[in-house]
């Protein structure tokens, strides 16, 4: 509820003073029999169908192929939509982000991590951990069953693991009252959040300086943040204070395999990252540095070639060495009604 009244009275009038548009990328031609395909069959038809189909309608297949193409990217989200869900997400990771560090200045465990394991399991729960942990629990809630609903990208699967993997950090370290060095790794986290989504919003604005600046900030934190800082730090505290102090026990081996597994995800999207950094540059060698536009092969959002144009499927097929291929070259010049897609959503 809270966010749909923020993406409709706040973000939406912010889109629009931006002048981001509404409109989704260009309708498909209405054809019955392709609908039918592409309802009851397949939104991707192989070569096979696609040659039966040209022979049925009368239309080449480079026209029946750009239909699919633009039928499957008729259901996808408009600009407006996809800058609404990122600035709720960044304005949300700025607040919870900077709670975090003026609470957590104010504890002795974020000078001293031994400070997480002195007296466990007997610590007290302020009430300022307690709205820390329900808002940020809530959160991942709203984004594991969101997902389902939101933009569906490449990378549902690893998101999916991810909030859940988070979501039982969560639980678990607040169950088990691990909420000290849960706090610091949820602050960690949020750091990095807060600068992936405000390049996104840059992006959808075509501000692409402003996007291409807060990508490059967000690769270097997020890479010396949880390649250097979460296991040199949260770590090392977990396996090795914690075992020092209070010594294993069944929920500490779950505790640090949860952590462990999150460590994993971290490197796996460290690698995209430095992927979509290497490509991005490699693109800037002939054209324009946009490194959320180079990653939209790691996790596109709509589908793109450079023969979507905006004349109807003609009536006569036409008889052209083109006319049984896809059509389709390899440059990034358009992604359907943007000019870039989103990077992963790194949590």
């Amino acid at each position: 509820m809270i966010r749909l009244v923020f993406e409709r009275f706040i973000a939406r009038p912010c889109a629009m003073g931006l002048k981001i548009q509404a409109n989704g990328p260009q309708k498909a031609q209405p054809n019955a029999i392709l609908e039918k395909v592409f309802t009851a069959i397949t939104k991707h038809p192989d070569e096979k169908r696609l040659e039966g189909l040209s022979k049925q309608l009368d239309w080449d297949v480079r026209t029946i192929q750009r239909w699919f193409r633009q039928r499957r990217n008729q259901e996808k989200p408009s600009t407006l939509a996809r800058f609404c869900e990122s600035m709720w997400r960044f304005t949300f990771y700025l607040y919870i982000f900077t709670y975090g560090v003026r609470f957590l200045k104010k504890t002795p465990w974020l000078w001293n991590t031994k400070e997480c394991w002195y007296n466990y399991p007997y610590q007290p729960l302020t009430v300022d951990t307690h709205y820390y942990y329900i808002l940020e629990l809530s959160f991942y809630l709203s984004l594991l069953f969101s997902q389902f609903t939101d933009i569906r990208r490449k990378d549902f699967l690893i998101m999916f693991l991810h909030h859940v993997a988070t979501i039982s950090l969560i639980t678990f370290s607040y169950v088990n009252n691990m909420a000290r060095v849960g706090t610091l790794v949820m602050c960690l986290h949020d750091a990095a959040d807060v600068l992936i989504e405000a390049a996104k919003m840059a992006n959808y604005a075509k501000c692409q300086i402003l996007c291409n600046l807060l990508f490059a900030m967000f690769a270097i934190l997020f890479i010396s943040s949880r390649l250097g800082v979460y296991p040199v730090w949260i770590l090392n505290t977990t396996l090795f204070e914690s075992w020092e102090i209070v010594g294993p026990y069944p929920s500490w081996w779950v505790f640090n395999l949860l952590l462990i597994l999150l460590q994993l995800l971290h490197s796996f999207w460290s690698y995209l990252i430095v992927k979509t950094a290497c490509r991005a540059i490699s693109k800037g060698k002939v054209g324009k540095w946009n490194p959320l536009h180079v990653s939209k092969d790691d996790r596109s959002d709509i589908e793109s070639s450079s023969d979507e144009d905006d004349s109807p499927p003609p009536n006569q097929k036409h008889h052209s060495s083109s006319s049984t291929t896809n059509g389709t070259n390899k440059t990034h010049g358009t992604n359907g009604y943007l000019t870039g897609a989103p990077y992963p959503d790194e949590h």
